[in-house]
């Protein structure tokens, strides 16, 4: 059992936090900034789009009148309390805004309590003065700097459209990114891997934005039981922009308190490097005869987890694409805006190619988190045992990034296969516009091999290289960005399918640059020291 040496008392148990939340911060100073630049662009680009989009009141009227008809896109967005463009950006990314708060804030957490501990660090760090709840209560106050700059940004850049509203949104999406921050402090010491925990606090997450969809379907002034179980749905209640309901705030802020609460509760009740959840024993002995089964047996539960999520999602997408095109009628400016990411085909077939580069692009986040496991695995120091038996770091490697190349290739399979059950036809040039998807994935992919194994370091820049190709992807058309920066993501190189013609040459070109980093990352870490 680690001893701290500490004396009892408040203070002392969060003695060292001042120290330890610089430290974070610092560990920090690039994921967070990027983290809190996409949400903060995708937010306060939303005005002069749908000013774009919806420039008169006779459009929003239209708008708000389709919306209160169509449950499906009520499903994906909410629905619509005004017509201001104030209220219409809360209604169009309020939702999306508050999950990836959510997102980044259990991210955090998790990376700044089990993660030290899983690592080894912590005991060390607990070693010294330091208090016992002031890792946690450090990991948490990273979240609420992160969260209060995220919150101070969309206010200031909201402002014009009304002060209150601005307020509102931004303190209901910071809110929501306590929330699950404290959810994942609960969670990281419940379980003893930080895999286990981010992926918890994940479903939670999903569960939340299912329940919301639910209850938004079902009623059109999110007044549903479903929408007010979801912390996104407290955010969407709050009604930013449409005479503002801040008592709503309160919830957010129990739900903080609460959390809070227990997970400082459990911390002081268990051993450094102890859950209360303890891991399964693993398999008996045979069952593990190769690199590639250890590596499936560690990332088995992501793939399953992308794989059902990414399923879903294309039966919902699939499903409101005939809404979608009722949605856009003869608006040019959102026709524009799916034709610069879907092609210039019909309407149906544009926004169908929208949906499906929407989810390759999330599907490049799945393929970092898979190619960096390998990285955890090193830096926490399970790798050495394993390599210090006959298993060269090639074939090591190589079981991880089969999982992580064939499950992108699996997930957006059944990405396809759920948009043409949505859809309900055409199920050949859906499935072949998802899998065309996959040379851009896996050249972002590729640079995360190339970094770990090259800057194992920088790995963690991998995840700014994928936000940077979502952020370009998701708001470059809205913005009318040239299309040279549109370029610059290796999304901007594929063919619009369906609807377009296939073209081969971006595909090849983009798959042999994969295949090129993927090598060039292989060298690197074949010939460099393995970190700890």
């Amino acid at each position: 059992m680690t001893t701290f040496a500490v004396r009892p008392g408040s203070a002392r148990r969060l003695a060292g936090t001042g120290t330890l939340l610089r430290f974070a911060l610092r560990r920090d100073r690039l994921m967070m900034p990027v983290w809190i630049a996409v949400n903060a662009l995708m937010v306060l680009s939303m005005p002069n789009t749908l000013e774009g989009l919806y420039g008169t009141p006779a459009e929003r009227a239209d708008l708000i009148r389709q919306m209160g008809t169509n449950s499906s896109l009520r499903a994906m967005v909410g629905p619509v309390f005004d017509d201001s463009l104030g209220a219409l950006t809360a209604w169009r990314v309020g939702v999306y805004a508050g999950a990836l708060a959510a997102v980044m804030s259990l991210l955090v957490v998790v990376r700044h309590t089990r993660d030290e501990e899983e690592s080894g660090r912590q005991e060390l760090v607990a070693s010294g003065m330091v208090g016992r709840r002031a890792s946690l209560t450090a990991a948490l106050l990273a979240a609420a700097v992160a969260n209060g700059v995220l919150a101070l940004l969309l206010t200031a850049g909201l402002a014009g459209q009304g002060t209150s509203g601005a307020l509102a949104l931004g303190l209901g999406i910071a809110g929501v990114g306590m929330v699950f921050a404290t959810m994942a402090a609960i969670v990281a010491q419940l379980t003893e891997s930080a895999r286990m925990a981010r992926g918890l606090t994940a479903a939670v997450l999903g569960a939340a934005f299912v329940l919301r969809a639910a209850g938004d379907s079902a009623t059109d002034d999110g007044s549903s039981a479903l929408t007010w179980v979801s912390p996104l749905g407290w955010l969407e209640n709050l009604r930013p922009y449409a005479d503002e309901r801040w008592w709503v705030l309160a919830l957010l802020a129990g739900a903080v308190l609460l959390q809070g609460a227990v997970a400082y509760g459990l911390t002081g009740r268990r051993d450094l490097g102890m859950s209360f959840l303890p891991t399964r024993p693993g398999p008996a002995s045979g069952r593990l005869g190769s690199a590639g089964a250890l590596a499936w047996r560690l990332q088995r539960g992501s793939v399953l987890g992308w794989s059902v999520g990414f399923l879903l999602a294309g039966v919902v997408y699939g499903g409101m694409t005939e809404g979608a095109a009722d949605l856009v009628g003869d608006n040019d400016n959102a026709r524009r805006i799916f034709e610069r990411m879907g092609g210039r085909s019909g309407l149906t077939d544009t926004f169908l190619a929208s949906m499906t580069g929407m989810l390759g692009l999330v599907a490049a986040l799945y393929i970092v988190a898979s190619v960096l496991r390998p990285h955890g695995e090193e830096t926490s120091g399970r790798a050495e045992p394993v390599l210090a038996n006959a298993v060269g770091r090639l074939r090591w490697a190589a079981g991880h990034l089969v999982i992580a190349f064939g499950g992108s290739a699996l997930i957006m399979l059944l990405a396809g296969l759920g948009l043409a059950a949505g859809y309900g036809k055409e199920t050949g040039p859906i499935l072949g516009a998802c899998l065309v998807q996959l040379p851009a994935i896996w050249v972002i992919g590729a640079v995360a091999v190339l970094l770990h194994g090259m800057l194992p370091r920088a790995a963690a820049a991998a995840w700014g290289v994928a936000g940077a190709a979502l952020l370009i992807g998701w708001v470059g058309p809205a913005l009318d960005v040239p299309q040279a920066v549109l370029d610059i993501s290796p999304f901007g190189h594929l063919p619009k399918l369906p609807g377009e013609s296939m073209e081969w040459g971006p595909v090849v070109v983009l798959t042999g640059l994969a295949v090129v980093l993927v090598a060039a990352g292989l060298a690197g870490l074949r010939r460099r020291d393995m970190t700890t």
